[in-house]
C-alpha cells in the first residue's frame, strides 16, 4: 500500500494520501484488536502476564512492531508484537490454552469485520472496499471506504495469522490441535519458521507475480467475506 500510494502521490496526491491514512488507521485497529484480544483471553484462562506487560489495552503503542508493521504498509502482510503467555499459569492444559489464546487472535478480526459488514448487508453505507486500490477521490463514499478497508485488513490479518507457520497464530493453534506426538515433531519447526516467512515474502517482493502468500491466504480471505459480506472481496 505505501509504495502504490507514493507512486500515485503525484498523479492525484489527496487520493493517494487518503488511502495511507485509511490503510494505517484499519492497521492500528486490527493489530490493536487482534493483541488486546490474545491478551483478553488469556487473562481469562489465569495467566497475568499480559495483564502485568501492559497488553489488555487497546492502545496501539502497546501492539506494534516496527518490522511486523513495516511489512504490512509495504508488501500488505505483517504482524504486531506477540503477546506474552505462561502456558503454565493457565487453568487448562498448556496446549490447549496457547491454542485457545493464539485463535482469540484471528478470530476477533473475523468477528470486528463481521460486525462491521452489517452497515453495507443493511444498506445503510454505500458499499466501497479499499482493499489495496486508492481512494476513488468522492467524499461522499469516504465513510464506506473507511469500513471498507477496516474489513478488508482485519480479514487479511486473520487469515496471515492462520498460517501455520511460527511464529504466526497458525503455528501454536495446529499445535494445540495435533495429537501429542504429532505435534511434539510439528514443535521442532517452530524455530525455522521465521526465517521461511521471510523467505516467502523476499520471494513475493523480487519475483513479479510469485505472490506466494497471497495465493495461500486469498482463498481464506474470501470465504470469510463471503461469510459475511455473500461474496468475494479479494
Amino acid at each position: 500500500m505505501l509504495i502504490r500510494a507514493l507512486q500515485d502521490l503525484s498523479r492525484d496526491p489527496v487520493a493517494a494520501l487518503v488511502s495511507l491514512g485509511v490503510f494505517v488507521f484499519a492497521l492500528l485497529i486490527a493489530f490493536s484488536v487482534h493483541e488486546c484480544c490474545h491478551a483478553l483471553v488469556a487473562t481469562y484462562l489465569g495467566d497475568r502476564t499480559p495483564r502485568s506487560q501492559g497488553r489488555l489495552t487497546l492502545n496501539p503503542l502497546a501492539h506494534l512492531d516496527p518490522m511486523g508493521t513495516a511489512m504490512m504498509l509495504i508488501v500488505g502482510f505483517g504482524w504486531a508484537k506477540p503477546v506474552q503467555v505462561n502456558p503454565k499459569a493457565m487453568s487448562i492444559r498448556p496446549r490447549a490454552g496457547v491454542a485457545l489464546v493464539s485463535i482469540a487472535g484471528p478470530l476477533s478480526n473475523f468477528a470486528l469485520a463481521g460486525l462491521l459488514a452489517i452497515p453495507y448487508r443493511t444498506g445503510a453505507i454505500e458499499s466501497v472496499f479499499g482493499g489495496f486500490s486508492l481512494f476513488n477521490s468522492r467524499f461522499d463514499s469516504l465513510p464506506g471506504f473507511v469500513v471498507g478497508t477496516i474489513i478488508f485488513v482485519n480479514l487479511l490479518l486473520a487469515a496471515f495469522n492462520l498460517l501455520p507457520i511460527a511464529p504466526l497464530d497458525g503455528f501454536k493453534v495446529a499445535l494445540g490441535l495435533l495429537p501429542r506426538d504429532l505435534a511434539s515433531g510439528f514443535a521442532r519447526l517452530e524455530p525455522f519458521g521465521p526465517a521461511v516467512l521471510l523467505m516467502m515474502i523476499a520471494i513475493d517482493w523480487v519475483v513479479p507475480g510469485a505472490n506466494i502468500i497471497g495465493r495461500l491466504i486469498r482463498p481464506l480471505v474470501n470465504l470469510m467475506s463471503t461469510v459475511i459480506l455473500g461474496g468475494s472481496l479479494w
